[in-house]
């Protein structure tokens, strides 16, 4: 009696769950830390309670611990895989875009140039991390990981996340948004959404090399 082609025989349940290798449960972690931060950052714009936000900036580091870890565990158990690839790419643009972008809005940076910045941020963290997946076997000239990042990685965005946990540290976020605000034409502008704006452009660079070690 012949077996069953793949495409009828009977699935398990979770099956793809039952897929996943550690390095993958590493980047759902990621992720995780990455959605928390963004509802964390949503409650702080609904109550004004500063550790709430402190809360929500805590959880970028956290979240690059397991962005580190999810790599290393891979090489270290020879586990890469499409699937993994793509898992990390979808949790950095939530982690270190989309988070970012939240608590920048929530900290005050919320005129209509800033909406537009950080919109433009998000979007070249996609593209950036787009780029790296379909380059990453070039770049690596056949070896186990790739040499050197195209832009800088969006993990970068640790930093800024960093500075508005300091802002806030300071008591200066909301209507005392360090850099204060211009009003350009019909909308606002707080100057620190330009840090966005520098770190989107370093990220899209295609001749900015840095080393992967």
């Amino acid at each position: 009696m012949p077996l069953p082609s793949p495409a009828t025989r009977p699935r398990k349940h979770f099956s793809m769950i039952r897929g996943f290798h550690l390095a993958d449960a590493f980047t759902l972690g990621n992720a995780a830390c990455g959605v928390g931060g963004v509802f964390l950052a949503m409650a702080y714009a609904a109550k004004a309670d500063l550790s709430l936000f402190m809360w929500a900036a805590a959880l970028a580091p956290a979240a690059f611990i397991f962005d580190v870890f999810d790599g290393r565990i891979a090489r270290w158990r020879q586990t890469h895989s499409a699937l993994g690839r793509e898992l990390d790419s979808l949790a950095d643009v939530i982690s270190f875009g989309v988070m970012p972008a939240s608590l920048a809005f929530a900290a005050g940076a919320n005129g209509g140039w800033d909406a537009l910045i950080l919109i433009y941020f998000v979007c070249c963290g996609v593209s950036r991390l787009a780029r790296y997946n379909v380059t990453a076997e070039a770049l690596s000239e056949g070896a186990d990981k790739v040499k050197y990042f195209e832009g800088t990685p969006i993990p970068t965005s640790v930093v800024l996340v960093g500075v508005l946990a300091y802002a806030a540290w300071k008591g200066n976020i909301g209507a005392t948004l360090w850099g204060g605000a211009w009003t350009i034409g019909p909308w606002m502008l707080h100057p620190i959404a330009l840090l966005f704006a520098l770190s989107g452009t370093l990220m899209i660079s295609k001749t900015l090399r840095i080393p992967k070690f």
